[in-house]
């Protein structure tokens, strides 16, 4: 037990990940961060991408993609709990690409800021999301 964390990652909808694992890599607000067992206590923001997990069986890594969320972080425990969650063998790159294309054409047709700015974050959100498909891909 020492040398693991338990990881349970979850959204609005489901639990996507629940085991043990020997680290986790997370996007925080203020840049990445590396989760190893025995770590501080830590609650922080998480912004749009990829959590990788390495399970501590040293099985394949699992990528999951956030939307953003909170991160807790216990000795052995993290717990993400995300806006939205997706498995990586679930991401589609088509479907990616075409909310991409409707999010920019509302963008063009927005007219104020606070509709500018919700449009700018569901870009950045799926950046994102994109940038984990095309990572998934190149492991393959």
């Amino acid at each position: 037990m020492a040398n693991t964390l338990h990881v349970d990652v979850v959204s609005a909808e489901e639990s996507i990940y629940s085991g043990e694992a020997s680290f986790v890599v997370l996007p925080g607000e203020a840049g990445e961060l590396g989760i190893y067992p025995r770590h501080a206590p830590l609650i922080t923001r998480i912004k749009p991408g990829s959590v990788r997990i390495q399970p501590a069986d040293g099985g394949e890594e699992e990528l999951i993609f956030v939307a953003g969320g909170i991160l807790e972080v216990q000795p052995h425990i993290v717990t993400v709990l995300a806006d939205t969650a997706i498995r990586g063998r679930n991401l589609d790159e088509a479907k990616a690409q075409e909310a991409i294309k409707r999010a920019e054409e509302a963008r063009a047709a927005a007219r104020d800021k606070v509709e500018i700015a919700a449009v700018e974050a569901e870009l950045a959100m799926l950046a994102a999301q994109l940038a984990a498909i095309r990572k998934l891909r190149k492991k393959k």
